[in-house]
């Protein structure tokens, strides 16, 4: 259900602010996002599956708290970063 090491380790690598960067709140939003699409695609099989499903809301929470925060910081890697990952409209 999750992602793999190997994928993770590809969006720190795209998302990357600078080399060894795994804690900025674009990496973080991108591997959220990840898990989340991840997740989506458990939910069109599993339509039950409740435990699940509170830990994709927890989820998704925690990406919108990093986006108002990273909007607060700074509004165009905000606006950058929702264009690359194709959140918003």
């Amino acid at each position: 259900m999750s992602i793999t090491a190997a994928d993770k380790a590809q969006v720190m690598k795209d998302f990357a602010t600078k080399d060894g960067d795994t804690g900025s709140p674009e990496v973080q939003v991108a591997i959220l996002t990840s898990r989340i699409n991840t997740l989506t695609e458990h939910f069109k099989t599993h339509k039950k599956d409740n435990h699940g499903r509170r830990g994709l809301l927890k989820m998704v929470a925690q990406r919108r708290k990093l986006l108002d925060y990273l909007k607060g910081k700074e509004e165009a890697r905000y606006q950058d970063l929702i264009k690359k990952l194709g959140i918003r409209r």
